[in-house]
């Protein structure tokens, strides 16, 4: 990702290494090495802590709250066996980090939302991937999705289809966050746009964005943002098609701007399915069952993950008992 956005820096004629600061936190002691070294490859400047048992849910070593102007990340979905106790001083007083609240299922989706909403400064970004099961969840973590949509700094939701990563086969979603848009004319408004259907089929099991798709949905933003649009690498006929009057437009099955009032109507729910409805000539019964379908191969996954580690545990326990 630090690399990418250096590419976007240069593809705007201008340096990177002046331009941009690097900064993150990485658990494992080898993509740390890895991470550092890319960075050198590229001539990029970066302060990338880890190691040592850093743990991203309790440990903050950049002291991270309101400090960032952007924020990029692909966090592990659907994380258990986070300490909450943790999370909470002696005091009684949920860490900074977690200004949306902490949620009572265990589950850490909403812990990672929290973070990168928390390390904006006020006219901050952020991008992230998401489980598509956080669209959509309820009980505790609905109440926060409810306080962030209110917030005003959502966005954008993108829905991604499935096996556009070599470790998640599962679709996703992409969270785009902007807390100075909450004092601007969209603040009150959430774009929703549905990519399941762009893509190009690399193998049977990998698919990619090409660069035309990924200016096109950038563009699908930049025109509900008022900005102008950018068709380097090719995608001015499809944004035509689109968007034949050359400005942003609701287009049934791509992409629908929702009010707060829409949102709070479907339950708070940030899932693009739920706005965006389908494109003309497709049946809105099989598109509302390719929703449910991948909802619950979602959940079946985490369910498989957790039994794995249960049944780890118990052989564990089982292993112990047979040795005292």
């Amino acid at each position: 990702m630090f690399v990418h956005s250096a590419e976007f820096v240069r593809r705007h004629h201008k340096a990177p290494e002046r331009e941009i600061s690097v900064y993150g936190v990485e658990k494992m002691e080898d993509t740390l090495r890895l991470c550092r070294l890319n960075l050198a490859v590229h001539g990029l400047s970066g302060d990338i802590r880890g190691g040592g048992g850093i743990n991203s849910y309790y440990d903050d070593p950049h002291k991270m709250v309101g400090r960032f102007d952007f924020v990029m990340a692909n966090p592990p979905f659907n994380q258990s066996e986070v300490d909450r106790a943790k999370l909470v001083n002696e005091a009684g007083q949920v860490d900074a980090r977690y200004p949306l609240g902490l949620p009572s299922v265990n589950n850490a989706n909403y812990l990672w939302v929290n973070q990168f909403y928390a390390a904006l400064k006020p006219t901050g970004r952020a991008g992230f991937v998401m489980a598509n099961s956080a669209s959509d969840a309820g009980g505790s973590e609905r109440e926060l999705r409810r306080k962030l949509v209110e917030t005003g700094a959502v966005d954008c939701i993108v829905a991604v289809g499935p096996n556009m990563f070599f470790t998640v086969t599962l679709p996703v979603t992409l969270w785009f966050l902007d807390r100075g848009k909450a004092t601007g004319p969209r603040g009150d408004q959430v774009l929703f746009v549905d990519a399941r259907h762009i893509f190009r089929q690399v193998t049977r099991a990998h698919r990619v964005f090409d660069p035309e798709q990924v200016e096109l949905l950038a563009n699908i933003v930049r025109l509900w943002r008022g900005e102008a649009v950018e068709t380097e690498a090719g995608s001015a006929a499809r944004l035509a098609e689109a968007f034949p009057a050359g400005r942003y437009q609701d287009v049934p099955g791509l992409c629908r701007a929702a009010s707060r009032a829409d949102i709070a109507a479907q339950d708070w729910s940030l899932n693009p399915g739920r706005y965006v409805g389908v494109a003309p000539g497709q049946q809105p019964d099989d598109e509302e069952f390719k929703v449910r379908l991948e909802a619950l191969q979602e959940q079946l996954e985490g369910l498989n993950a957790e039994a794995a580690v249960l049944q780890a545990r118990i052989g564990q326990n089982v292993a112990e008992l047979l040795e005292a």
